[in-house]
C-alpha cells in the first residue's frame, strides 16, 4: 500500500516522500512535490534505505491544491440540520448533492492550530476526501471514478455562527469556511482493499480533549459516493490534477433515532454541530458548546483491524 506525505522544507509544496508500511521510515525518491507528480503523471518508487519519518514535520499531503470542493455525501447530516430548526427537507437534496468551493491556496498541516474567536462558533468536521487526476468537463460518473488517485482524511473547519449571515445573502461560504487541515499521509486508492473504487470502508475517529466524541463509519449512509461528487463538480468545469473533493461531515443515524453519543452506546458524531442538533431535536435546546481556547481535537481513521491509516490530525484551538 503506497502512502505519500509532504515534508515541510520551506517551499510552498514541501518535499514528497513515500512512507514505509510501519510508518517509521520514508523514501524521498521523487524529485519534487505531490503537485509536480500529479502534473507529470510520474510515479514514485523506492530507492535505497529509508530515512526516519516524523509526521510532526508533515505539511498537508497537498499543501496547495488545484481546487478544494466539498460536498454533502452524508445527507443525514443535512437532514438533522433541517429537522433541528423545523425546516422541511427538500426532496432534491437526496438526488442532487450540495457542494461549495473552499480554500485551496493554503491547506493546513496536521498540527496547525484551529484559529478563531469563541463568538464565531468554531467547529471541526471529520471528513474523507479524494485527490483526482484531470477530469474532463461533463465527465460521466464512471469517468469520474477512474480519475480518483489518492484518498485523504481532513478536518473541514467551520465557523458556525458566521454561516447563517453569509447564506442569508444568497451566496456561499467565504468567511465561515477557513482552510482545512489534513492528516499526514495520502493513500493511493488502487492499493487499499478498503476502497471499492467509490467509497471507503472504516471508522472515522474523533476525540475532543482526550475523550471519545465520534466513531462513525465512512461506508454507511453515504448517499453520494465520490464518483458522483466528482461528476457533479465537473458538470460545467474541468478539474485539474490535484483537485480535492471532500465528502462533507461523515454522519450515521442510529437505528432508533437521530444518533447517540458514544457514552450512550452510539457512534457519536463527526462535528459538534451535529451533536447540538440532536440535543435540540430531543431536548428542545443545544447544551454542548462549540470549541473554546485550548481545546484539543484529534481525528484519525481506522481500518477494520484497528490500524491507523492516514496518521493523526491533532489540533489545538488558539484565539486570534
Amino acid at each position: 500500500m503506497q502512502r505519500l506525505a509532504s515534508i515541510g522544507d520551506g517551499s510552498p509544496d514541501g518535499r514528497l516522500v513515500i512512507v514505509s508500511e510501519d510508518g517509521k521510515g520514508c523514501w524521498p525518491t521523487f524529485e519534487g512535490s505531490f503537485r509536480t507528480m500529479l502534473d507529470s503523471h510520474d510515479g514514485a518508487t523506492l530507492d535505497g534505505p529509508p530515512e526516519a519519518f516524523d509526521p510532526d514535520q508533515c505539511c498537508a499531503p497537498l499543501p496547495r491544491a488545484s481546487a478544494f470542493l466539498d460536498g454533502s455525501a452524508y445527507v443525514n447530516h443535512v437532514a438533522l440540520v433541517r429537522q433541528a430548526r423545523g425546516a422541511e427537507m427538500p426532496e432534491r437534496f437526496w438526488t442532487d448533492p450540495l457542494m461549495y468551493q473552499g480554500c485551496s491556496d493554503r491547506l493546513l498541516s496536521p498540527h496547525d492550530p484551529i484559529e478563531g474567536k469563541p463568538e464565531w462558533g468554531m467547529d471541526f468536521e471529520a471528513e474523507i476526501g479524494v485527490i483526482t487526476d484531470f477530469v474532463d468537463i461533463g465527465a460521466s460518473v464512471n469517468e469520474a471514478a477512474a480519475a480518483i488517485r489518492y484518498i485523504v482524511l481532513l478536518n473541514d473547519i467551520s465557523l458556525r455562527a458566521l454561516i447563517p449571515d453569509e447564506l442569508s445573502k444568497g451566496f456561499g461560504f467565504v468567511q465561515s469556511k477557513p482552510p482545512s487541515a489534513f492528516a499526514p499521509m495520502a493513500i493511493r486508492a488502487e492499493d487499499w482493499p478498503g476502497w471499492d473504487g467509490r467509497k471507503l470502508t472504516g471508522t472515522v475517529c474523533v476525540d475532543l480533549n482526550g475523550q471519545p466524541f465520534g466513531r462513525t463509519r465512512s461506508e454507511d449512509e453515504m448517499t453520494f459516493d465520490f464518483a458522483e461528487l466528482i461528476a457533479h463538480a465537473a458538470k460545467t468545469r474541468y478539474l485539474e490534477p490535484g483537485t480535492i473533493i471532500g465528502s462533507g461531515t461523515v454522519s450515521n443515524r442510529d437505528a432508533d433515532g437521530p444518533g447517540k453519543t458514544i457514552a450512550q452506546g452510539g457512534r457519536g458524531y463527526s462535528c459538534i454541530a451535529e451533536q447540538r442538533m440532536v440535543e435540540t431535536i430531543l431536548n428542545g435546546r443545544a447544551s454542548t458548546p462549540f470549541l473554546q481556547a485550548g481545546d484539543q481535537v484529534d481525528i484519525w481513521f481506522e481500518d477494520d483491524n484497528g490500524n491507523d491509516i492516514f496518521g493523526r490530525i491533532s489540533q489545538k484551538v488558539e484565539l486570534i
